[in-house]
């Protein structure tokens, strides 16, 4: 049932635009005691569906800069080899601490500019 509940609050905040990461990874690991790698593994493969839908959202939308996206494509593909292959040679406890630090650092970061956009 939890399991359940975790699913669909990623898929809620995926549909925002934030990341079902943000909920999902730490609900598997924390909850249902999965170790690290595990828990981002099924992230990334809970991304590509709804990295899709998003994907034919925005173009249904227009909201793809086309010129953007070519340059953006390799990078986000060696970006990603990249991680995980740094992710494969770390241990658990230690990507627990360095993506609890990256949440961190992303709220904190999430916070300001919402105060900023605030002001008047």
């Amino acid at each position: 049932m939890w399991l359940f509940v975790a699913g669909i609050l990623s898929g809620i905040i995926s549909g925002m635009g934030i990341g079902g990461g943000t909920v999902l990874i730490p609900a598997l690991s924390i909850f249902f005691d999965m170790p690290q790698k595990a828990a981002q593994s099924i992230n990334l493969i809970y991304f590509i569906p709804t990295a899709a839908a998003a994907l034919i959202t925005h173009i249904k939308n227009k909201r793809i800069e086309k010129n953007s996206v070519l340059p953006i494509i390799p990078a986000g593909i060696a970006g990603a080899v990249i991680g995980s292959l740094i992710a494969l040679g770390t241990d658990n406890n230690m990507l627990r601490k360095m993506f609890g630090c990256f949440m961190i650092v992303m709220g904190i970061r999430e916070i300001y500019l919402w105060k900023c956009k605030k002001r008047p």
